[in-house]
This record gives structure tokens, sequence and C-alpha cells, in this order.
């Protein structure tokens, strides 16, 4: 899908590019979400740079991400998306400067493109730009990725509180184990994915900064840029701050759920000491030899009896004694 935004006084106007539509020269910002080899090429001659291809953007050294063309401004940064279902992922998404237009190409929808692009069609400011709109969209990214981390982190919290005040039964708890590790699970890998995020937005950032003076950007631009490095920095501590949260929560559950373990083996262990007497007893007068007075002894098997129950008391309350139960 190909889509121009041209200026129009105080906003700008949406135009829905494809076959047989003449790409308006006035476009300060040409969107191409999910692009075929036709919009690529369409793209490719009216902007006079090429367009990177999927592949391409999806390589990870920063050479291969950060670097200038023909006099244009490469830059792909891993952004989020779809993080407020069940399935996080992220996706690269190409920005290309050339002159003052921005090329943006992406294979997803993060959300905030919609929100920028809903935004300056219902007004922007004077003179807009393709660095604009890269700044604009760069905030909205940073903003973004803080709401969803702050999210990450309250989600967090909450399972901090299942992990140490269980509320279920023992017989539920196991169910509430499962729940709780599958919890920590899913947090750590949205929180992972978060620092991604913030890791390829800070180098596109840093990118920028150094490039300013060549582009000859405004004074206002390049304090905005240092702002959303210290953003970026910031929200980086946050989430590595998060991560060792997430990490310890992870221990911690390991460590309850082996103290459970062990609780259930003592159990048994004693069970097993405690009726290891009276098993014996038991045996000894169960080999029927004919030399054994308490066979024909009339009160022999009540005596017995009490052996066996004693035997397997004492142990019992020796045990709760040592405060081993």
């Amino acid at each position: 899908m190909l889509t121009y935004f041209v200026p129009r006084g105080t906003s700008l106007e949406k135009i829905s590019g494809g076959p047989g539509v003449e790409p308006p020269e006035a476009a300060i910002w040409i969107d191409l979400v999910t692009p075929t080899v036709e919009e690529d090429k369409l793209v490719e001659r009216m902007v006079g740079v090429s367009v990177p291809t999927r592949e391409d953007m999806a390589e990870i050294e920063v050479s291969s991400r950060l670097y200038i063309e023909n006099g244009a401004r490469y830059m792909t940064a891993t952004l989020m998306c779809r993080s407020d279902t069940d399935a996080p992922k992220t996706t690269p998404v190409t920005f290309i400067l050339a002159g003052h237009r921005l090329v943006t190409v992406r294979y997803d929808e993060p959300k905030p493109f919609a929100l920028i692009s809903l935004k300056l069609v219902r007004a922007c400011g004077p003179s807009p730009t393709g660095e604009s709109v890269l700044m604009e969209l760069l905030d909205a990214i940073i903003d973004r990725t803080a709401d969803i981390l702050e999210k990450n982190a309250a989600e967090v919290d909450i399972v901090s509180h299942q992990v140490f005040e269980p509320t279920q039964k023992r017989a539920n708890r196991t169910l509430q184990y499962n729940h709780i590790m599958r919890s920590i699970g899913r947090k750590a890998d949205l929180n992972s994915k978060v620092r991604e995020c913030l890791v390829s937005v800070g180098r596109l950032v840093l990118f920028l900064a150094n490039e300013a003076d060549g582009m000859k950007w405004p004074k206002e631009f390049r304090a905005q840029l240092k702002t959303m490095q210290r953003d970026v920095q910031s929200l980086l501590d946050h989430a590595s701050y998060q991560s060792n949260k997430i990490t310890f929560l992870l221990d911690a559950m390991l460590g309850i759920v082996s103290i459970e373990q062990n609780n259930i083996i003592k159990t048994f262990s004693v069970a097993a000491v405690g009726l290891m007497p009276p098993t014996l007893i038991a045996s000894i007068y169960g080999m029927n030899f004919k030399q054994m007075p308490e066979l024909q002894w009339d009160y022999g098997y009540p005596m017995a009896i009490i052996l066996m129950v004693l035997a397997a008391a004492l142990p019992y309350y020796y045990f709760k004694w040592k405060k081993w139960l």
C-alpha cells in the first residue's frame, strides 16, 4: 500500500497511491506498507533513491541499518508491534530522508504511524517538511514505547504480589504456579522486545544527531534530538531494572516451587521412617519360628500391636519436638 501526504494549509492531505495514480510532487511523506515491486519502482523514480527490500531491512549490523547513499540518509529501526495482544512482536521500519522528503518502508502496523498520520491530517506546524514528520514519528515511537514499558511494569508488580502472597488453597497451587510462570515468561519476552526497540531507536537518534550539522537542521530539532537521547537512555535504564526484577521473580518462583516439593518429599520421608519400626516388629512376629515364646502367650497379639503403635508414635513426636514437621 502506498500513501502520500501533501501539505494543504495547516494540515497534510492523505492521498492513496497505486496504479494509475499520478504521484504528487509536493508530497513530503511517502508511506510504503508492504509495498509491491511496482510501488517500489514508482517511489524510486519519484524520489531518486533506492528502496530497501525486506531482507535488507532485516540486517542487524549497524552499517546496514544506518548509512548514507546518494545523499539520502537511510535509517532502519526495530519497533514494537501488537504489544496489546498476547503475541507482541517487533518489526523493522526504514526511514529515508532524501532532501526534505521522508519515505517510510514497513511491513506491519506500529501504532505510532496511525497516531501521527491522524494528527498531521488534522493539523500540523507551519511549513511542514520530511524532517518535521520524522521528528513527530520518533517522538511518538518513544512515547509509545514508554507506555508499553510502564504497562508491563505495572503487570510485573501484580505478578510479584501473586508470587509472594499466594491466595489459593494448596489443592489449587499447582494451577496458580503454572499461571504465574507463564505470566513471568510473557513479561520477560515483552521487556526484552522493548529493550531491543529502545536500543535500535537510540542508535537512530544518535545517528541523526551526528548528521544534524551536515543537514543544517534548526536548533529546535537538535535540542529535540538531545531530549530524545535522554529519554531513550532513561527508558533503557528502566527496562534493565525491570529485567532484573523479572529474573528475581523467576528465581523466587522456582525457589517456592522447590520448597513445596521438599515439603512433600519430607512428608513421605517422615511417614516412611515412622512406619519402619512397626514393620520390623510385624516382620519379626511373622517369621513363625517354633521357639518364639510370645507366639504361645495369651497377651502376645495385644503386646505386638502396642509395640507397633509406640514404635510409630515415638518417632512422630520426636520429629515434632525437633520441629522437623
